[in-house]
């Protein structure tokens, strides 16, 4: 089970369960202390060895409150990031696009990772509450056997109330974290297509599409509200019940002459130490959120990974497809690359267009067909992630290229007059190098080329870019990489006029291929670009 493997791989837990045990040990021997304080003063007998003692067990006590509240952070922020390699590496090995969107993929390696990676704290904090009740029940059969049982007189009520509480929040804690994927997912989706939703004009209805689940979400948040609430002024009832109870019973002992008057308050004390579990109403509903976002991590881990043996390659710079399908977004494709080629990719939004570049590009692998490529493949993305310390260090990211070659990559995107014009040129930290679109464009370009594909796949890289510096970039990529096959997602006419060859994707299928002016007399090829 996935919760006692993050147990089990940080024993740590173990420290704070000691620190927890110590704590608890000097919380229960308090209400003696004070006791024994309360009857030396109401004697004349109270010296200074009694307030030290209860002094002593206070701050024990403080001390290890704090010890805990430490550990219990440094615990439950190493089992998330422990969760979240996990979860990260499997996700890439399972490939996208798969069943998990973006937006819920980030919301599982994000939040539920977070909340799952706490289930040691709160069992250790639930396994102290237990102990702590036990000890109280146990100090009241020490002062006198019969506050003892008339305590446990209360203990079915509160076990039904525990009981009741974690059966009644459970689903609603399963719909919240899965209604919160659903909108995460809802909302990447939905920020990736922000131009062709400006442009189209369907704001509103975007809007109205991303916040449907809400409804779900606040039914799903106000019903763990109202368990909450109402396993809070229920505990509340009967905590002073019980301590009313108690009391009366230790006043009989007092008139009895079996118990002083600091027995009294010890009595009260133990008393609410020993409803300390009906008290952990906020526990308990995080101990069902974790086991809710251990499901939901399970869901991701569980999914199985392609084992299909790699065909071989292609011939160089070709890339061959052959029956191939992605889930939503592509069916049963046959397309052949030619070597040293210029194809352009077109098609409505949603048609297929990045499933297609990122099955060509290798970043994702089909669920059936196979892909075959002849040689190394370069990407370039719409929205590319600038990664590394310097503006050098993210067009060299991931390969060894020196100085010379990350300036000339950057001449080649026509991006270098840019750099040069930063605080330190090259050398400047990318969270200091403000850039717009089409700049971080023209980066992700350089990255691209300082790989020397023979496979270049541009995935509306050059969407930002004006057509005079599309124009100038494309010029530099003929020039600085002769004969590669480039492979550009676009949605401009003028891109898919100067292409060797135009794939057409319809609703994830080949449409047709061809030159762009003889797909030009086709009104709906047309009605691509209008």
């Amino acid at each position: 089970m996935l919760l006692s493997s993050v147990v089990r791989r940080d024993p740590r837990w173990l420290l704070l369960a000691l620190n927890a045990l110590l704590a608890t040990t000097a919380g229960l021997l308090l209400p003696t202390a004070l006791a024994a304080a309360v009857d030396a003063a109401l004697g004349g007998r109270l010296d200074g060895g009694t307030v030290l003692w209860l002094v002593g067990l206070a701050g024990v006590e403080l001390v290890g409150d704090a010890i805990g509240v430490v550990l219990a952070a440094s615990i439950t922020a190493r089992g998330a990031a422990w969760l979240r390699r996990r979860l990260t590496a499997h996700l890439l090995a399972i490939g996208h696009p798969a069943r998990f969107e973006a937006g819920d993929a980030v919301s599982r390696v994000t939040g539920d990772s977070a909340i799952a990676g706490g289930v040691a704290v709160l069992a250790v904090n639930l396994g102290v509450s237990v102990l702590t009740a036990g000890g109280a029940v146990v100090a009241l059969a020490l002062l006198d056997w019969r506050l003892a049982a008339v305590f446990l007189l209360s203990v079915p009520l509160a076990a039904l109330l525990v009981r009741s509480h974690l059966r009644l929040t459970a689903e609603d804690v399963a719909t919240y974290q899965e209604v919160s994927g659903e909108l995460s997912a809802r909302l990447v989706d939905a920020v990736g297509g922000l131009r062709t939703i400006a442009a189209s004009g369907r704001a509103d209805q975007e809007a109205e599409r991303v916040l449907r689940p809400l409804p779900r979400l606040s039914g799903a948040g106000a019903g763990m509200w109202r368990t909450q609430a109402r396993m809070i002024w229920r505990a509340g009832l009967l905590l002073p019940a019980v301590e009313l109870t108690v009391l009366v019973a230790a006043g009989f002992g007092v008139v009895a002459g079996r118990l002083s008057v600091g027995d009294v308050l010890a009595a009260l004390g133990y008393a609410a130490l020993g409803m300390a579990v009906v008290g952990q109403a906020t526990v308990l509903t995080a101990l069902q959120r974790a086991r809710a976002s251990a499901a939901r991590l399970a869901e991701v881990l569980d999914a199985p990974v392609p084992t299909t043996t790699p065909p071989g390659p292609a011939p160089p710079g070709e890339v061959s497809l052959r029956g191939v399908c992605v889930p939503d977004a592509l069916h049963d494709v046959d397309l052949t690359v030619p070597a040293g080629a210029f194809v352009a990719v077109v098609g409505r939004s949603g048609a297929g267009k990045s499933a297609l570049a990122a099955v060509i590009g290798g970043l994702a692998e089909p669920s059936a067909g196979e892909v075959r490529r002849g040689g190394s493949v370069g990407y370039a993305f719409e929205r590319p992630a600038l990664v590394g310390t310097t503006v050098a260090d993210a067009v060299r990211y991931g390969t060894s290229a020196d100085d010379g070659a990350v300036e000339a990559a950057c001449r080649a995107a026509q991006v270098h007059d840019v750099v040069v014009r930063l605080p330190s040129g090259y050398a400047t930290p990318v969270p200091d190098a403000p850039m717009s679109g089409g700049e971080a464009q023209r980066l992700g370009l350089a990255r691209a080329f300082v790989r020397d594909p023979a496979v270049l796949v541009l995935d509306d890289a050059t969407a930002s870019l004006d057509v005079v510096t599309e124009n100038a970039v494309e010029t530099a990529v003929e020039t600085a990489l002769p004969g590669r096959t480039r492979v550009v997602v676009t949605h401009r006419a003028a891109t898919a006029r100067r292409a060797d060859l135009v794939v057409w994707l319809d609703e994830g299928r080949v449409r047709a291929t061809g030159a762009h002016h003889e797909l030009w007399g086709d009104d709906g090829y047309r009605a691509v670009f209008g």
